[in-house]
């Protein structure tokens, strides 16, 4: 793994700024991706999901730190996404500690 600078699933950049991304802006870009790919706004996935716009726009914001289980669950199961697919991503498997 040592090198890689994208996930080999969908793309995404692994490190930032020579640094491991973090855990919630690693959740964050795979629902960007999701999105992407299904062609679907973060509105409507909201939607399908059965949460506030706002509970999915405030996600993406980066001062935001946190992002609860819950939420990421009620995303995924909008998207019809089994949350260990959803997980199943290079981003998740090459996490830096979280505890600094």
């Amino acid at each position: 793994m040592r090198g890689r600078t994208s996930c080999y699933a969908c793309g995404n950049a692994i490190t930032k700024g020579g640094e491991g991304i973090k855990i919630k802006d690693a959740i964050v870009e795979r629902f960007k991706q999701l999105c992407t790919e299904r062609n679907i706004s973060y509105t409507e996935l909201a939607r399908l999901a059965g949460v506030t716009p706002s509970t999915v726009y405030s996600m993406l914001q980066p001062e935001r730190r946190d992002i609860s289980a819950v939420t990421v669950k009620k995303l995924c199961d909008g998207l019809e996404l089994c949350i260990a697919d959803f997980y199943d991503c290079d981003l998740f498997r090459s996490l830096p500690p979280e505890i600094e």
